[in-house]
């Protein structure tokens, strides 16, 4: 039998950036896709409808962003592991506010960064 594997949930306003997203979720042994949103409102809604284990959210997007959006979902899912992921450093008390588990260059993210965030802040 299978191991269980990590759903993912990848949330960026760029569809570009979320195709790379999925791609990168879609190579990472042990995850599976739950779904993608493109704004920080519609992944508040994702999460509820899907459930994902980890979000993977753009920290700059229109409307709430990211970081108020990590923030939510931290609150009324706290088990759900949010990365939060930008061509911008973070701020430690931008990730601290958000309750997000890491943050993470957009040029770092790989199979091997998602492996090893999932080991380090999730239950598997």
């Amino acid at each position: 039998m299978a191991p269980p594997r990590v759903s993912v949930l990848v949330v960026d306003d760029q569809v570009l950036f979320r195709d790379v997203m999925r791609d990168v979720v879609h190579a990472t042994p042990g995850m599976a896709l739950a779904g993608e949103a493109a704004s920080g409102e519609a992944a508040i809604d994702a999460v509820h409808e899907l459930s994902p284990q980890m979000v993977i959210m753009d920290k700059r997007m229109p409307g709430i962003g990211g970081i108020e959006a990590a923030r939510r979902v931290r609150a009324s899912h706290p088990a759900v592991v949010v990365i939060l992921v930008s061509v911008e450093v973070a701020s430690p008390e931008a990730l601290e506010e958000s309750g997000g588990a890491a943050f993470l260059n957009k040029r770092e993210l790989s199979p091997r960064a998602l492996t090893a965030l999932w080991k380090t802040h999730g239950s598997g």
